[in-house]
This record gives structure tokens, sequence and C-alpha cells, in this order.
């Protein structure tokens, strides 16, 4: 760890992802979360759409509530799988008489889940850049789309992926976030390639706390992520410490955005899997403060 380092001078924007509940004791769960992470002020906060559309209510009742009771920023997220574009344009609308000015366009994944290939509806958007587009139509909303530093499993190579989100970008997309990663040097290279590809939106760096080594990996695999030997390594013998897992997952976290930050990064998307204090303590030690603490301290000084 960085012990030398001044986190207070840190000009850092974070954002946060959750997923809406399947049962009342995950609602609980999600709105401690959201209650402990809100403090923080994160730019906004985005929330999940399930396979093919399957949370689509869900979502927008969570997105309603956070605008309701909480003053974040909402980023709903849409995708087009499933649907014709009259239903996903009257989730557009529904979105906007909510409130929300910031959607997450996603092509989705199919009903099917892993390895069920994704087929267009025949009356729907066929692609991630026609869904923007049919936004754009709608409403002037804050786009944001997926990138993948080590390409989207379904394509063939990277140079095609970088095409891909070059048409979104061209479709009306202002900000990317990324599928997680552990290789920064990975990411690092990706985004050079982005910038030599003439995309100039921001490229935002997707990170994961890891709660359960195991889980994580698995869940890597799926997403075409890699997971380094050093990472598997760090959590080796702990699958039966939950204490020092979590001790461990805060400091690999904090080490990589510290890393980040190091090559000139400043903003980060955290993945929370609805899950709060390894998130908080990796804010902490980037040097991010409640605004409320962090009034105080101005006051006193």
């Amino acid at each position: 760890m960085r012990t030398s380092r001044r986190t207070d001078s840190l000009d850092l924007g974070i954002s946060f992802e959750f997923f809406p509940p399947k049962s009342e004791k995950m609602e609980e769960t999600l709105w401690a979360s959201i209650e402990r992470l809100a403090p923080l002020k994160p730019n906004f906060v985005s929330v999940t759409y399930g396979a093919g559309g399957s949370t689509r209510e869900r979502t927008h009742n969570t997105v309603a509530r956070l605008i309701r009771e909480t003053g974040l920023q909402p980023a709903a997220h849409l995708t087009c799988v499933d649907a014709t574009r009259a239903e996903v344009d009257d989730v557009i609308r529904a979105y906007r008489a909510a409130g929300v000015r910031h959607i997450v366009a996603l092509r989705g994944d199919p009903a099917g889940g892993v390895g069920a290939r994704y087929e267009p509806h025949a009356g729907g958007y066929a692609s991630t850049p026609d869904l923007i587009r049919g936004i754009r139509d709608i409403g002037d909303f804050d786009i944001t789309v997926s990138a993948y530093p080590e390409r989207h499993p379904e394509s063939p190579d990277l140079l095609a992926d970088i095409a891909l989100l070059k048409r979104k970008v061209e479709a009306g997309a202002t900000r990317a976030i990324t599928q997680f990663f552990f290789d920064n040097d990975v990411f690092e290279r990706y985004v050079e390639k982005v910038r030599a590809a003439g995309i100039d939106i921001p490229i935002i760096p997707g990170l994961v706390p890891v709660h359960n080594f195991a889980q994580t990996a698995q869940f890597a695999k799926r997403a075409g992520a890699s997971v380094p030997d050093w990472l598997a390594r760090r959590f080796e013998g702990l699958e039966d410490d939950p204490h020092t897992r979590q001790l461990v997952a805060a400091a690999v976290a904090a080490e990589q955005a510290f890393d980040l930050v190091d090559r000139g990064f400043r903003d980060f998307h955290f993945y929370t899997m609805n899950r709060a204090d390894l998130v908080y303590a990796i804010c902490h030690l980037l040097g991010q403060r409640p605004q409320k603490a962090a009034a105080e301290v101005e006051a006193a000084a």
C-alpha cells in the first residue's frame, strides 16, 4: 500500500452500480447500501437491467425511488433484447416522466443466459447504436455505453469491438464504462487503441471488489475478463476466512485504483454487488469523505 500518498489532494469522480432487488430481504440490503454510500456524493448511480429485460419493472421502481427519496442522480440501464421498438420507447418515456436524464444503453444478454445466441427482435432495435438513436429521438439524455478492455466475448477481436464502440459514439453516446478488469496494463493499452481510433468520450474504468474469489473468477470467465495468477494467490487459503478476505479485497482494489491514478485516470465506477462496506472502505482509502464530515472538518479548521 502507498502509505505516503496524500489522498485528500486527489480530485476523483466516483459512481456506483446497483441491481434491483428480487426479495424483501434483498431490498433491505440494497437500500442500506445506498444509504451508506450516498454521502460520498457519487457523480451518478446506475441500476441494472436483467437478461432479456427480465427486471424491467423492478429497475424502473428502484430508479423512481432513488429520484423520490435521495439526492442521487440515477442512470437507468436499458436493453433492446426481446422487445419491440414501441415497448422500448415506452420504457424510455417512462424514465423521462420519472425524472431520469441519464440512460445506460446496452444491447443486453439473451434471456436464455450463458451460451444463448443473441437474435434481434423482429420489431425491435437491432443493436446498441440503433437503441442510442432511438433514445436520442425521444429526449436529450446523457447516454453511457459499455466498453470491453479484453473485448466482448462475442466479438471476433478487439478491433471489431472498438469499431462498434465508435459507432455507439457516432450515434450519440457520451461516455463509456468498462467491464471490470484486474490488469491495468490491459486497460491502459485499450484506452490508447480507443483514442487512436478517434474516440474521445470519457472511458471510465469499472472496478469490482472481490467479495468471493471463486464467484468473481467464474463471473470473469463468462464476461471474458482475465484473472491474473497474482490475484488468485492473494486470496489463496481464505475461503473460510471472510474477515481476512474482506481486508485483502479492500487492499487489492485500492491498490489497483491508486495505480490507475498514477497513470492519469481520475474517474472510477464501482460494481457494488449491492454491498456497501468494501466499496466504502476503498473510497475512503482513495480520500473520499462524506460531505457532512468534510464540512465539519472545514468549519473546525
